[in-house]
């Protein structure tokens, strides 16, 4: 038996098992274990924690933390916007960093991140997501029932203006996204690898990024979740996106492997 201590947080309901691997001894036993199956034993609600997925915070030479994310099924996931504003409230409050402007290294590079505190609490944090890559040649008249706009967050996207849904792309994440009006949208996501989640930063970003891009929107746009709103920005010289959203903890314990 091996005793893993974890901490509980989520992001807009975004819920992720969180395993801080600066110490020695738990990142000697996170090197010799087989991290798909942990993240399927961790996040399974019936027999396990329960959670969208497993992250590691590890070490980086290159960052002030590097994160892993290991969605429900096992896979491994390039980026997560949600996970990423709890790596960095947990950084901040645990002491590993105590810089409101951080950088953290992802699979889709390095990202960086914005605290904002109050009373040693972090309550919101903004991340720049990076330069979003839509791809034209998917884009089928973006609100063209039958079609999507393809946009990578850092991971893939596929976003339907439509209300039913369609079969799904393989090996992506879908939104499906109704418009309020110029400065609001309402996003559902599925994630590859762990299906239907209450929120989702990268697609939210993707959404709101396919919606400014068709002219739906202003490029600001307050997206509403299942879990929560999240504020995406896309500035006018097509740069980077960034977001804007809570972290939240839920309770800490240690998982017996």
């Amino acid at each position: 038996m091996k005793t893993l201590p974890f901490i509980k947080m989520h992001g807009l309901g975004n819920d992720y098992v969180y395993m801080d691997c600066f110490p020695k001894t738990t990142a000697e036993i996170i090197a010799k274990t087989d991290l798909p199956t942990l993240a399927r034993a961790v996040s399974d609600r019936h027999f396990g924690i329960g959670s969208d997925g497993l992250v590691l915070i590890l070490s980086s030479k290159e960052a002030d933390a590097k994160m892993r994310i290991f969605n429900a099924d096992g896979s491994e996931a390039e980026m997560c916007g949600n996970a990423i504003r709890c790596v960095a409230k947990y950084l901040y409050e645990s002491g590993i960093c105590r810089d409101v402007h951080m950088e953290i290294e992802t699979l889709s590079g390095i990202r960086s991140l914005a605290l904002h505190v109050d009373k040693e609490k972090v309550d919101l944090v903004t991340v720049n997501m990076g330069k979003p890559v839509i791809q034209p040649d998917s884009i089928q008249s973006g609100m063209d029932p039958i079609g999507y706009t393809a946009v990578n967050m850092g991971n893939p996207h596929a976003v339907f203006f439509r209300d039913t849904i369609p079969q799904l792309p393989t090996n992506t994440n879908v939104e499906f996204v109704q418009v309020r009006n110029k400065k609001e949208l309402d996003v559902r996501v599925i994630e590859r690898g762990s299906g239907e989640t209450l929120a989702c930063g990268t697609g939210a970003c993707a959404a709101a990024v396919a919606a400014i891009y068709h002219g739906l929107t202003e490029r600001t746009v307050t997206v509403h979740l299942p879990g929560g709103d999240l504020t995406i920005q896309w500035k006018s010289d097509l740069s980077s996106v960034f977001m804007t959203g809570t972290a939240t903890e839920v309770f800490r314990g240690e998982y017996t492997y």
